[in-house]
């Protein structure tokens, strides 16, 4: 607890419940932001590499071609790679509630809606599952964010 004196107010204490009682529960949900953006980010890291090494495990046919995703396994094994490495040093920023670890997150989110509605006629359920996601990560950080740090 430290003193604090306002002009002609009598000094009045003041300590960190106070702060804690002006901060919501998406704070919550901004951790849970960054915890996902780090599974996220390291998932795509696996499938990268499983493209990279085991291509054949992808089943990629003919009539794959109307597809709005590469048809090269390796093209998007690189690209989930460092993606995936991208999306995981955001997430692990985005727990220090920096602004501009909101902005990448947000563009990061941003981007995976993208790429999922590319993806969508691949896997329908997981595709919109993640636009979903992808909107709440959203939304947290750019609403409630700014209650983690003072910058």
């Amino acid at each position: 607890m430290s003193q604090i004196a306002t002009h002609g107010q009598q000094a009045r204490t003041y300590d960190t419940e106070y702060e804690s009682e002006h901060v919501s529960g998406w704070t919550g949900w901004v951790g849970f932001a960054a915890v996902m953006m780090v599974v996220t980010g390291v998932l795509h890291i696996i499938n990268g590499f499983v493209g990279l090494y085991r291509s054949s495990f992808y089943l990629v046919t003919d009539n794959s071609s109307h597809l709005l995703v590469f048809s090269n396994v390796r093209a998007w094994a690189w690209f989930n790679l460092i993606a995936g490495i991208i999306v995981t040093l955001a997430g692990i920023s985005l727990f220090s509630g920096r602004m501009w670890a909101r902005i990448v997150a947000v563009i990061l989110a941003v981007v995976a809606i993208a790429v999922n509605l590319l993806a969508i006629t691949l896997y329908p359920v997981w595709s919109i599952i993640a636009i979903a996601l992808s909107i709440l990560v959203i939304y947290a950080v750019t609403v409630h964010a700014g209650e983690l740090s003072h910058d």
